[in-house]
């Protein structure tokens, strides 16, 4: 495993450079002091339950202070904050997730946000909880929404924000893009996948046009309910080196890639394919594409009975590290290697577009000798962060 995981950074300078969500628990009267006097606005705080002894479970943390009177404290000082609630089920959900919700939004605007995010347990936890299953997610996603239009209407924003994974737990429809306030947290997972069908609608509009005739055939027959709208290629715009692909992501992602890669598929007659990658490490209840060790990938997709595309097709969130491997020190150049194939990362659409059209700059191939392009984004890497 990567050598970072191993330490628990609850860091106050990583939260104000890069985001990184701290409890606030361990922080001398220097620490405290140097916040104000270095005006290290806004801090990130894992917040969990507003309620002392509910936070104390959550963190499991019998000696964690008293989190509004800190978030008050923050506020005197002109300290904004962005908090986070990662709710569990049968611990600080229901009344305990209302009241810290309201009593967070009490403080707006001095705390800005509040991002409530389920629990994701790997299998080696200890301590008796379980997931949320469909049927709460969806109650989960009702009761924010209403507070959302509450706040709304009160407040200019709305607030509370649910990251993805629970519209895709409970497979409800994913809000439309006014809905983020500007997507300012979408690092914590919120809005990620709305970010990611509305770059394909792009990507279809820009890259993967419709012909004249083509439309005004759709025109004239929309009244009779005729075939949908087809589309035709740009020769100029896309020319695929690559007629077929496999493209590996975790459970939670794999029914929303799987339609737009067959949307794909239609419009442009290759053959990309997606394969749903089960985290054998850390446990099957983790299910994003982010947490997938390297090893896993190269098992399942030599060992699942179908033929791998000419290239294979990776989340970048995988390898967002400075060293560019995974979780377990695997780079997308031993995945390449292993698998005989060219491998390509990428965060969006128009990725997969360059992969196959041979302009992705981290595609990596068999025969290299090290990786050639650095895989980590600015501003921080994707998984330390909210471990």
């Amino acid at each position: 495993m990567r050598r970072t995981l191993y330490i628990k950074d609850d860091d106050y300078r990583y939260s104000f450079l890069f985001g990184h969500y701290v409890t606030l628990t361990n922080l001398s009267e220097r620490d405290w002091a140097k916040i104000a006097e270095q005006r290290l606005t806004p801090l990130y705080v894992s917040v969990h339950a507003t309620d002392l002894e509910t936070r104390r479970q959550c963190l499991r943390n019998p000696n964690a202070p008293e989190i509004l009177g800190q978030l008050r404290w923050l506020a005197e000082h002109g300290i904004q904050a962005h908090t986070q609630l990662v709710v569990t089920p049968g611990l600080n959900d229901g009344a305990q997730l209302e009241r810290s919700v309201r009593e967070l939004a009490e403080l707006y605007p001095n705390v800005l946000s509040a991002t409530v995010v389920p629990v994701g347990l790997t299998k080696h936890h200890k301590y008796g909880h379980r997931a949320h299953t469909p049927a709460e997610a969806a109650d989960v996603v009702e009761t924010v929404t209403r507070w959302q239009k509450q706040f709304q209407s009160t407040l200019g924003v709305r607030f509370a924000y649910l990251t993805d994974e629970w519209y895709l737990i409970s497979n409800k429809t994913l809000p439309r893009t006014s809905a983020y306030d500007g997507y300012e947290l979408q690092s914590n997972g919120m809005g990620m996948v709305r970010d990611f069908l509305d770059e394909w609608g792009r990507v279809k509009r820009n890259e993967l046009r419709a012909t004249s005739d083509e439309q005004r055939v759709t025109r004239r027959r929309s009244k009779a309910n005729a075939k949908p709208q087809t589309f035709s290629l740009q020769p100029a715009t896309f020319e695929p080196i690559y007629k077929t692909a496999t493209l590996a992501t975790g459970a939670l992602f794999a029914p929303t890639l799987k339609k737009v890669v067959a949307e794909f598929n239609h419009l442009t007659q290759l053959a990309l394919d997606v394969a749903t990658i089960v985290n054998a490490h850390l446990g099957e209840g983790i299910t994003v594409a982010g947490l997938l060790p390297g090893h896993d990938v190269i098992r399942q997709l030599s060992q699942n009975g179908q033929p791998l595309g000419q290239i294979v097709i990776l989340p970048r969130l995988m390898f967002d590290h400075p060293d560019s491997i995974a979780l377990d020190d695997v780079s997308p150049l031993q995945v390449a290697q292993a698998l005989n194939r060219p491998v390509a990362l990428a965060d969006w659409m128009g990725d997969v577009v360059d992969a196959l059209a041979g302009r992705n700059k981290l595609t990596f191939y068999p025969d290299a000798h090290a990786l050639t392009a650095p895989v980590v984004r600015e501003g921080g890497w994707a998984v330390e962060k909210y471990l």
